[in-house]
Order: structure tokens, then sequence, then C-alpha cells
């Protein structure tokens, strides 16, 4: 599906059934993904629903231009535009990690065009960690497994062992619960964007991204259901830490569901994700958004 934003290829898929049913729904992967990290919820989910899909810009199949401004204010209107360009109707945002703060950021500024925002270990600095170390400084900490660099020849060798399969392997082992999904296939997906021309690039901006909008900010300007699902045995994430923060924050339309798994718990546990989703999509009408946190048990 061919779209362009500011310029620049978007890679994007559409699945939908002949008559869908409520929202449409908008998936957004994390940092290093694509829309391949969807393989197992979008047949499902597109059962229902009208899915989309998109590769933000410096990642997966999209383009991977120098001197963008890469950050949580590109990727918002990103998807901002892919909503209101592509899809037309209110929308669900749905993103992990990365994505997920990119998710909920588009989804404080879409405002009525936002049917819902769903967040799977969703990144991004809460307002006491603007200043270092926190923010996104100490999310690439622990993503890519130690301090950040800014010598160009650290770095290059850094992204040369962050894209040998071995390296890629061993990291989503670090961060699946359930291995079981840790396959070629996955192996494969992330390792091919990384040898686009333009990704080693993209890959230092991580080390100069700005902090962005904290979550505070972007969770109170929501004006639509938050539904939260936590791989509660997240080792990048500290996703116990995180859900606290999240709680003291949530506006009165969140649910909370906490699974047995990392930090992807949509690929790692895909057929609960999948059956939580769509319960939560079935009830948006009949419970007008809820009526506070509740949280559903692992």
């Amino acid at each position: 599906m061919a779209w362009t934003f500011r310029g620049h290829r978007v890679h994007a898929l559409r699945a939908a059934p002949a008559e869908p049913i409520g929202p449409a729904l908008l998936l957004v992967h994390g940092f290093g993904a694509s829309t391949d990290h969807w393989r197992h919820n979008i047949p499902v989910l597109s059962g229902r629903h009208e899915v989309h899909a998109l590769d933000l810009l410096g990642f997966g199949r999209s383009a991977k231009p120098a001197g963008l401004n890469y950050g949580g204010a590109l990727w918002r209107d990103q998807l901002v535009a892919y909503v209101q360009e592509q899809i037309g109707r209110p929308t669900v945002l749905v993103g992990n990690s990365l994505g997920g703060y990119a998710a909920l950021a588009a989804g404080a500024a879409l405002g009525d065009q936002a049917a819902g925002v769903v967040l799977l270990n969703a990144a991004g600095p809460f307002r006491q960690e603007q200043a270092p170390p926190g923010g996104w400084g100490a999310i690439a900490r622990r993503t890519l497994g130690g301090a950040l660099v800014k010598s160009p020849l650290l770095q290059r060798l850094l992204f040369e062992n962050l894209r040998r399969p071995a390296t890629v392997r061993r990291t989503l082992n670090q961060v699946y619960v359930d291995r079981t999904n840790v396959d070629e296939e996955l192996v494969q997906a992330i390792l091919r964007p990384s040898r686009d021309p333009g990704a080693f690039g993209v890959f230092r901006t991580v080390f100069d991204i700005p902090s962005g909008e904290p979550l505070d900010d972007l969770v109170a300007a929501l004006t639509c259901p938050l539904l939260l699902l936590w791989g509660i045995r997240d080792p990048w994430m500290n996703a116990p830490g995180r859900r606290a923060d999240f709680q003291r924050h949530a506006p009165a339309a969140t649910t909370e569901v906490l699974l047995e798994a990392g930090h992807c718990p949509h690929d790692e546990q895909p057929e609960r994700v999948n059956a939580e989703l769509l319960a939560w999509l079935a009830g948006l009408d009949q419970e007008g958004g809820g009526s506070g946190p509740a949280a559903a048990g692992a």
C-alpha cells in the first residue's frame, strides 16, 4: 500500500473483512521492528475490524532519509496524517514500546478522531524521568544493553554487532518469557531493514532523540478510552514500576490487563492479546469507555 509522508515513502498494510465492524485499528511497532511484528495479530483482528499497520519513518520498509529529526514528534505527526489521509474515520491506535509512545501522542493529538489507544509496554519518559539519566537515553541504554556512546566509530561497531543474527536472537530471548515465537522469521524481519541504506544513520539518532512530551501530559490530554496490556515480566521497561506511574496518571476510561510475558506481548502471547483486544473493542460502545482503572490478572 503506497503512501508518502512529507515526501518520504512509507510502507503500510491494510486488511479488513467485507463488512468491518467498529472503529479502524492502526498498529504501530517498536524500535527496530516493523509491520512484520504484527504477523500473529493482523490475520485475527482483521476478521472483524479494518486493520492498518505501518512502518515508522526510519524503520522497516519505510524510507530512512538522512537529516530528519527522528523522534516522538515526527512519528506522532506521521500517525496523525495517516489516520486523516488514509483511514478517514475514528481509529484505535495500538502501539508497542516506542510505537506505544507514538500511538499515545497521536491519540492525544487526534482528539475525537481517536476512538481509543492501546499500549503494550509503552516506552517514553514520565516527567520525573525528563532529566538525565531518565528519558529516552535511559530507555535506549536498557534496549541496547550498555552505555550510550558518542563516538561514530564505537556507534558503528555497536550497530554491526546488533545486526548479527546471533545478537538479534539473544536479545529477543532476553525479552520473551516464552521463546516459542523467537523464530527465524522474526530474526530475519528485524535484520532485513538493518541492511537498508540509511539504517546506520537512523540508528545513530537513538543517541540524540529528544525526550519529547512527558507521558503524564499525553495521558492527561487523552479524551478516548485507554487499554494497557502489560507484559509484566519485561526486563527492559521495569513494568511494575511503569505500571504504577501509569496508574497515577490514568484517565477514568482505562482498562489494564496483566500478562505473564515480556516486552512484546503481542508476539509472545498473540492469542491472549488478540482476545483481550477484541473483547475491549466490543465493549467500547456498551461501556462508554469504562468507569476507571481496572486490572485483570495474568
